[in-house]
């Protein structure tokens, strides 16, 4: 029998991100963020002049915040003692969505909190990206864990035999975003979360998912 796999995301997963992105707009470049609004195309806006920052200028200011303010981000509560439990019964990696060259700083990142699993970056859509790993390690069953409701869709669509949980884990954002429909459970908390993982472990592969159920 070969060991379970968690697949989990980092930013709003594991690490906090969008309140320190948030901050840093503010103090470093005079643009209001607000992180409740999905779309980061109409969010910012500039304190000068009250214009919208256009998408096109949306991502460079993430890029700029991952260039030079990772160290900001911290540990969503309760993520690294979850992992601890989980990695006692589990291999756990990290697909982040992040260009390559952002992986070791990634890694450093990480380690920096105790946390040292692999990790994987991807963009776009993480479903093949998962599938690609799930061939590699094989494992009997595994859960995947992200923000997005579009990574869950991705995701069934690719490998929907793997248990898929939608956590939300910034409060200010988690009260605006409804619960994902390809996800079989939305848990905002990794102490919650740690429990219904290990559940679907001993439960064995997902299900088709029908119709979306979101009770823990």
């Amino acid at each position: 029998m070969r060991r379970p796999l968690l697949i989990t995301d980092c930013d709003e997963v594991l690490l906090h991100m969008v309140s320190h992105f948030r901050d840093w707009l503010a103090d470093a470049h005079g643009i209001d963020f607000a992180i409740e609004h999905e779309d980061w195309g109409q969010a910012l806006v500039r304190r000068d002049t009250r214009e919208i920052v256009p998408t096109d200028q949306v991502w460079p200011f993430v890029d700029g915040f991952f260039d030079t303010e990772m160290a900001r981000q911290g540990p969503v509560p309760g993520a690294i003692e979850a992992l601890e439990r989980i990695g006692a019964h589990a291999d756990i990696v990290v697909l982040t969505n992040l260009p390559d060259h952002r992986r070791q700083p990634r890694i450093d990142q990480l380690a920096s909190h105790g946390i040292r699993h692999e990790v994987y970056c991807n963009q776009g859509g993480k479903g093949r990206a998962l599938a690609a790993i799930l061939e590699a390690h094989r494992p009997d069953v595994a859960v995947f864990v992200d923000d997005l409701s579009t990574q869950h869709a991705s995701v069934a669509e690719h490998a929907p035999h793997v248990w898929r949980l939608h956590m939300v884990a910034e409060p200010l954002v988690a009260r605006h975003r409804p619960p994902a429909a390809a996800a079989h459970a939305r848990i905002d908390g990794w102490a919650e979360a740690a429990d219904w993982i290990l559940d679907r472990f001993a439960q064995g592969p997902a299900p088709a998912l029908t119709q979306p159920t979101h009770e823990a």
